[in-house]
Formats: structure tokens, sequence, C-alpha cells
């Protein structure tokens, strides 16, 4: 089978391509990533096509997409508070971004296409577990240019027989993951500080949860779609139910560096959700066969790799 992966330098994308790469079902992997957020050096040591250019860039997306049986669509410009301070922007990588991937994907007769939406879009819903069918309400641009990507993919099954799936990601992470920029993740914001002795900044109390998946998990559920084909006419959630507040990741943090970890309090940042959760039903019913990597394992792998990369306290993880 020859994929192609969007956004493939990226942290998801690149873990992607390592493991497809491992796949004996994976002929050939191409990747389309302008760099904007992903780093060429992910993809060091793997035999990929590589194409260096936006999904937004007609040219360069056939050149990527020619040839390929499925698309896996990772490219984004991720970030709710990104899109606070440049909402047109979101909506051209993620929404727009979407569509033309979708449109070339139909051009070029692609048979399967995987497009990854966010948790987000369920926004001021309260309910938990988050179920699919329940009702959305964004409430930032970053969440709204997602529930739209994802409206589009699943509008191309009808309106044009497209085998899609829209994944919605749970607060992913693992080895990969930037710590570097003003809009990183929270666990690798975490696990950089911590392990230069540096305090955690805490936006709010750090009572609000979150349910998070280890990379390797995504990336495995991603990869049992692709090789079955999987489509599904509604967004699945990609999560496994296992909600913690930062309050906890951070004592888990702990355990696994065998010492404590200094805490900074900062005011809550507009647009993130309280309390998020997914319900995993569907996602279990169609990829019975995966099971997630836990927590604390997964912790201990991004400590390990941040160590190794980053030339932190080699006695840091216990």
């Amino acid at each position: 089978m020859r994929v192609l992966i969007t956004g493939g330098a990226g942290f998801i994308g690149s873990n992607l391509v390592h493991a497809a790469l491992a796949d004996p079902a994976i002929k050939e992997v191409a990747v389309i990533d302008d760099l904007s957020t992903g780093v060429r050096g992910n993809l060091d040591g793997t035999d990929v096509e590589f194409v260096g250019g936006s999904v937004l860039d007609s040219q360069a997306l056939d050149a990527a997409m020619a040839g390929r049986e499925a698309v896996v669509h990772l490219a984004a410009l991720p970030s709710v508070p990104r899109s606070l301070r440049d909402p047109v922007a979101s909506h051209h990588a993620n929404a727009s971004g979407t569509l033309a991937v979708l449109e070339a994907a139909r051009r070029h007769g692609v048979g399967h296409v995987v497009v990854a939406s966010s948790s987000s879009v369920y926004g001021m819903n309260p309910a938990l577990p988050k179920e699919e069918l329940t009702w959305t309400r964004p409430m930032s641009p970053y969440a709204a240019s997602k529930l739209a990507g994802e409206s589009y993919a699943l509008a191309y099954q009808t309106a044009f027989q497209l085998p899609t799936l829209a994944f919605r990601f749970f607060n992913v992470f693992g080895p990969r993951q930037r710590h570097d920029h003003a809009y990183a993740a929270v666990i690798p914001r975490f696990v950089h500080a911590a392990l230069r002795d540096e305090p955690v900044l805490l936006h709010g109390d750090g009572t609000q949860s979150r349910d998070f998946t280890y990379v390797e998990t995504v990336c495995a559920v991603i990869l049992d779609a692709v090789r079955r084909g999987v489509h599904h006419p509604h967004a699945v959630n990609l999560a496994f139910g296992t909600r913690a507040s930062l309050l906890e990741v951070l004592a888990e943090l702990e355990e696994v560096l065998g010492r404590p970890v200094a805490r900074e309090y900062g005011p809550p940042r507009p647009g993130d959700v309280p309390h998020s959760m997914a319900d995993n039903r569907v996602l279990r019913d169609l990829f019975p066969d995966v099971t997630p990597v836990a927590r604390r394992d997964g912790l201990r792998a991004t400590v390990e790799w941040m160590i190794g990369r980053a030339g932190l306290r080699s006695d840091a993880a216990t």
C-alpha cells in the first residue's frame, strides 16, 4: 500500500511515518510538509518521498498525492492560543487545507482518507464523557476550524462516495513533541522544565483535566484504519477515557523522575475547556485489537526521549 502523510514531519506525523515504515502492509510512504511546525530532522533515517510545501499549494499537493492509495491528513496549524491571535491563519490551514486534501484525493482517485480533528470541537458542552453524537460548541477559532475540516471529510462520503474517517484527537503526547515554542502542549513543557529543575507553569489551579493519549497508541489506531480501509459516517473519538488532571499528571511525572517538581500558577488561558474525556465505545468497536499504552509508561518514554535528545539530566529518569 502506498500512503501519503500530510504534516509528516510534525509530532504525530513523524511518529506515524516511523511506525508505517515498520509495517509490512505499507509499501511506500510519502510526506508533504511545509515545516511551519514540523522538523525535517524528525524524518532522519527514513526512506520517504518528501515534498516540501503546504497542502494549500496545489502543485506540491498534486505531486505528493499522485499514485497514493490512502492519505492520512495531519497537516494543521495547532493551538488554541495561536488561533486567538490569528484566526484567519488557522482557518486557512485547518479548514481550507482539509478541503484541498480531499479535493486532491478525489482528483487522483485515492481510495481512503483519514482526517485528524480535535476534541476541542466539543467546547462548551459540559457532558463527560464526550460522545461523538452529542452537540458541539467550539470555544476558539482553532476548534471551529477543526470542526469545519471534519465536516468536509464526512460530507465527501455522501457527496462523492469517498471513504473517509475523521478522528477527534484528545491531547496526544510523546516523543518528538516540541516544547520550545510559544504554543507547546502541556506535557512536553512539563517534562522539559522538570528536567531542567525549573518550575512548571500551570494555567489555572491545575484541576483542569484531559484525556491524554500516548502517540504510539494513536499511530497504532491510524495504521489499523489504513490497512483495513476503515470509514465511518460520524467523527470518532481517538482516546480511551483515561482522564487525568494536570496535578495528577505532575504527580505521575514526579514518580517517574523520583523527585518533586516545583510549580508556578498563572491565570487560565482564554478558549481552554476545563475538562475533557472521551467516550471510547465507537473506537473500541472499530479497533478491538488496539491496546492503549498506559499514561505512566508513555510519560517514562517521553522523559527518556527528551533526555536523549536535549542532553538534559541523564540521572532524571529512574
